[in-house]
């Protein structure tokens, strides 16, 4: 007999008994929670949970995906009511690893930690593939093993660019793109055809000191913390639910030079931060806003 562990995420309409209503079908069908944790949002009306579960497989009593899927979509129309489509689930072996595409420009520090992290086993994530409209960072993807492709953008090509993405999104059987310093807009098409799987880096916080030179414009309001923010991206620039942040004090002696260097780290940070509760399934997108769980 052996074993595999699942987790499942769920946001509904909050209501009592949901986590005594997925507990009892676990134990039902022979199943061991390892993790759970549950929020529940006064001012959305949502709850959401995420539990991880370990079930039995091939052996007497074993219990497959395809069962627990069926259980879990019955019980979701419960959650439901009249408003079942109001309930959003999801259900992942654990030992899946998520597949990612890194997008990047001319600024390499973000991808560099990214692929370090992968090579050294602190990513619940597999990079595929690096993508840019440079070709300058080709040999940082050498350096690591990962193919490297050179998409190059104008205003008149964005279009043909953006489809040939979505191409390697498919061949390389991608579940999440990273911009990592990627200083491209995306189209509202392809934020929409993918919606919650792509994020980005922003190299300050939101909603301050947007566009170019923010480290510049926070030296010349004389801030005294930076920052960076992680978040998913939606067809409002910069406008996505905020995923991760961090900061760093600073003072008057800090030059933007300074600032910049500081904010590097910081958006390295964030963003390891952000792709890995990506990975392990502990975001849950509520609105505007998400819920992600330690």
């Amino acid at each position: 007999m052996s074993e595999r562990e699942y987790i499942l995420t769920l946001s509904c309409p909050d209501s009592r008994g949901i986590v005594a209503a997925v507990a009892n079908l676990l134990s039902d069908h022979g199943c061991n929670i390892t993790e759970s944790q549950q929020y529940g949002d006064h001012y959305t009306g949502r709850f959401f949970l995420r539990m991880q579960f370990v079930a039995e497989e091939g052996g007497r009593g074993a219990v497959g995906e395809d069962v627990l899927r069926g259980a879990f979509a019955a019980l979701a129309g419960d959650f439901g009511g009249a408003g079942a489509a109001s309930v959003e689930w999801a259900l992942s072996p654990r030992d899946v690893r998520p597949r990612m595409i890194v997008m990047v420009s001319k600024f390499g520090h973000c991808l560099n930690d990214l692929l370090y992290r992968h090579r050294s086993g602190l990513l619940d994530v597999d990079i595929a593939a690096v993508v840019s409209n440079h070709p300058d960072l080709e040999f940082l993807a050498d350096s690591y093993g990962v193919d490297f492709h050179h998409l190059p953008v104008t205003p008149q090509t964005k279009g043909e660019q953006e489809a040939r993405l979505l191409e390697l999104v498919g061949s390389y059987d991608v579940d999440l793109v990273v911009l990592a310093r990627y200083m491209q807009v995306l189209s509202e098409k392809l934020c929409t055809k993918m919606s919650g799987r792509i994020i980005n880096i922003h190299h300050s916080f939101l909603p301050s000191f947007k566009g170019a030179r923010p480290y510049h414009q926070a030296h010349a309001r004389g801030v005294k913390l930076i920052g960076a923010t992680a978040h998913y991206v939606t067809a409002d620039l910069d406008e996505g639910p905020i995923i991760e942040q961090e900061a760093a004090r600073v003072d008057h002696t800090h030059s933007p030079e300074k600032l910049t260097e500081i904010g590097r780290d910081l958006e390295s940070l964030a963003l390891a931060r952000a792709v890995n509760r990506h990975a392990q399934r502990r975001i849950i997108l509520n609105g505007d806003k998400t819920v992600v769980f330690g």
